[in-house]
């Protein structure tokens, strides 16, 4: 099979720190010829912290651990009922650039939507995916030596009320949604299979 074609890998609920710590040591590992890989997993309630992160947009994160990561953006919550898609992908491979892989993200997720007659759009002054005014996906990556890591967070079926102990993405009192308060009902083993496919439907373009 061409290196160009990812292999997924299916985690299932796994701890965030051990996952970032995996993800980090497939990309500096990883060669020319090292095929592209996407992880698809849940994780245990965790707050994380972009790079850059500012530790006031945590309000209270009580009893939930806040982990400061080396990924882009603010601060976002992972926690069960969330579908969370790592592509570790060598972006010269795929004529990618960092915006691009952005834009392919926020698009895998609003086409994803649409199937569903959900109108979503993503927002130039936040990245991620919005119904309205609420945020339904959340992204941050790291690109390294031209390879990608950490990636995409979309919220199916879970308990929002820890993003009112967070500005989500670093904007206070911004609305959070998931799909189930949308009114569709998806598994997260559905939720997984489609959004891959669309992600893949994407990076065929390309």
């Amino acid at each position: 099979m061409s290196p160009a074609e990812p292999c997924v890998r299916d985690l299932g609920l796994a701890d965030y720190e051990i996952t970032w710590s995996a993800m980090r040591r497939f990309t500096d590992d990883r060669g020319p010829d090292t095929r592209d890989e996407i992880w698809r997993v849940e994780h245990p309630p965790v707050f994380t912290l972009g790079q850059a992160g500012r530790q006031e947009h945590v309000l209270d994160a009580g009893t939930i651990p806040l982990v400061q990561t080396d990924r882009g953006g603010q601060v976002t919550y992972h926690g069960p009922g969330q579908a969370v898609i790592y592509p570790l992908l060598d972006l010269r491979r795929h004529g990618l650039g960092p915006r691009r892989l952005v834009s392919l993200l926020e698009s895998t997720v609003v086409d994803w939507l649409a199937t569903m007659g959900i109108d979503a759009a993503p927002r130039a002054d936040a990245p991620g995916v919005y119904v309205g005014p609420a945020k339904i996906a959340a992204l941050g990556l790291r690109i390294r030596r031209g390879f990608s890591y950490h990636g995409l967070a979309v919220n199916v079926a879970m308990d929002l009320t820890p993003y009112q102990r967070i500005n989500p993405c670093g904007h206070a009192e911004l609305p959070v949604t998931d799909l189930a308060r949308l009114g569709v009902e998806r598994s997260l083993d559905t939720a997984f299979a489609e959004l891959t496919h669309q992600l893949l439907k994407g990076l065929g373009r390309r």
